[in-house]
C-alpha cells in the first residue's frame, strides 16, 4: 500500500480488497473499510442494485471492519464489457494532426496547426467519438505490477477517466445519460505503439486486441466513487508522473466529446447494463509525444480529482 493512503471525494467509496484469501467487496471510509461480504457477493452485484443499495451505504456502521493499510487494493470491479474512447481530447488530437501535416504533407508549424484546429472544430459540431472495446482480462489492481509483454518495445501509458454504469439502457439521449453512471474510476490504459499497425494487414489498419490487451494493461481504481461525489466530469484534473517526471497534466474539459455526448452515442449500438465500463480518453502528453516509452523498474504514478491515485512499478515479462 502506497504512503499516503489514497484519498476519495465524498463520505464513502467501493472497492474490492484481499486480507487473507479471498477478495471482497469493501466500503471505504477515509482509512477504514467496512467487509461488505455479508451483504452482497461482490461490488458488481450492488452496482447491479445500485438505486436500492446506493442509499443505503453511508449508514453501514457495524459489521466488519479493516484498515486500509492492511489490505491488498485490486481492481475495484469486474465488468461486463470494457468500452474505450479514443482520440477525444482536443489537443492531443490537435498536436497528432499537426505533427503528420508537418512531415507528411509539408505545412508550416502555424499552418498545420490551424488545419488541425480547423478539423477538431468541425469534429465537435458534425462528428462522432470514436469507441473500441478492450478485454476485462488486462484488468490489474492501482498498486500492482505492470508487466511488460515480450512482443513489442513502445510501451506507452494513457491515463483515463473511467464511469460505471449503474442501470440498463439503449439508444440513451444525452440529456438523459448522467442518471446512468453510478460512479468513477481511475484506469491507465497502457498501448504497445509498435504493435498497433500489422504491416502484414495495412488495409485493415489497427490491432487493438494485441497492442492494448497484454495482462496489467489496464491498471484501474483504486476506488468506485460515486458520481454523486465527483461533481462535474467535465471539469477534473488529469495528472500522471513517469518515474517523478510529470507528462500528463490536463483537465476533462478538454474532452472533444463529454460524458453525455459518449454514453449517447455507445448506447446506439450496445445496451449498457449495471457494472458496464466506459473509459473516456486520454489528454496529451502520452509516451509517444516525449519519445519516451515503459521499461522495467519505471514507476508510473496517476491521479484524478477525487478518485485516489494509482502507483504501478514496471517490470519485464522475464
Amino acid at each position: 500500500m502506497p504512503d499516503p493512503l489514497p484519498t476519495h471525494a465524498g463520505p464513502f467509496a467501493l472497492g474490492t480488497f484481499r486480507f487473507d484469501a479471498e477478495p471482497f467487496p469493501g466500503l471505504v471510509t477515509g482509512a477504514r473499510v467496512r467487509d461488505l461480504s455479508d451483504l452482497v457477493p461482490s461490488v458488481r452485484a450492488l452496482v447491479e442494485d445500485w438505486d436500492r443499495w446506493f442509499p443505503r451505504l453511508d449508514s453501514l456502521t457495524d459489521g466488519i471492519w479493516h484498515d486500509l493499510a492492511d489490505l491488498e487494493v485490486l481492481a475495484p470491479i469486474e465488468p461486463g464489457q470494457i468500452l474505450q474512447s479514443g482520440a477525444n481530447y482536443r489537443k492531443h488530437v490537435v498536436d497528432l494532426v499537426a505533427a503528420e501535416k508537418e512531415s507528411v504533407h509539408g505545412a508550416t508549424p502555424d499552418e498545420a496547426r490551424a488545419d488541425a484546429e480547423k478539423m477538431m472544430d468541425e469534429r465537435i459540431r458534425n462528428g462522432v467519438p470514436y469507441v473500441f472495446l478492450g478485454s476485462p482480462r488486462a484488468m490489474c489492481g492501482p498498486y500492482d505490477d505492470i508487466v511488460l509483454p515480450e512482443l513489442g518495445e513502445q510501451h506507452d501509458w494513457e491515463l483515463e477517466l473511467a464511469l460505471v454504469f449503474g442501470k440498463s439502457g439503449r439508444n440513451i439521449p444525452a440529456d438523459e445519460a448522467m442518471s446512468y453512471v453510478a460512479a468513477y474510476t481511475i484506469c491507465n490504459d497502457l498501448t504497445t505503439r509498435d504493435r498497433l499497425y500489422r504491416p502484414d494487414l495495412k488495409a485493415i489498419g489497427t490491432d487493438w486486441f494485441t497492442a492494448k490487451n497484454a495482462d496489467t494493461f489496464l491498471p484501474t481504481g483504486p476506488f468506485l466513487v460515486p458520481a454523486a461525489f465527483v461533481g462535474d466530469p467535465g471539469d477534473l484534473r488529469i495528472t500522471l508522473r513517469h518515474n517523478g517526471v510529470v507528462r500528463q497534466d490536463e483537465s476533462t474539459k478538454d474532452m472533444i466529446f463529454d460524458v453525455p455526448r459518449l454514453i449517447a452515442y455507445v448506447s446506439t449500438t450496445t445496451t449498457l447494463r449495471p457494472g458496464d465500463l466506459l473509459l473516456t480518453g486520454s489528454p496529451a502528453g502520452n509516451g509517444a509525444h516525449w519519445g519516451v516509452f515503459l521499461a522495467p523498474g519505471d514507476v508510473v504514478e496517476a491521479e484524478i480529482t477525487g478518485l485516489g491515485h494509482q502507483r504501478n512499478t514496471v517490470r519485464s515479462h522475464a
